[in-house]
């Protein structure tokens, strides 16, 4: 049975690393403005409340370290 072709074979596919990082930088770009994302991070066990968006998206690259817990209403 022949293999069928990639259907955006001009398209590569991102590493996770690669994504991993995009979407932490995001997060933490977002995080600076808006008190409801900083309290779902820190529900979720990260560090994050008073730090800055450089500080945000390096804590989200590694595991939280709090256990998780369920986030303010």
């Amino acid at each position: 049975m022949a293999k069928a072709p990639d259907p955006q074979p001009d398209h590569p596919t991102p590493d996770l690393e690669q994504v991993n990082d995009v979407l932490a930088q995001w997060t933490a770009r977002s995080a600076t403005s808006s008190p409801a994302l900083i309290d779902r991070l820190e529900a979720m066990g990260y560090d994050v409340r008073d730090k800055s968006e450089d500080e945000i998206a390096e804590i989200l690259h590694r595991p939280p370290t709090r256990p998780a817990r369920q986030a303010p209403n």
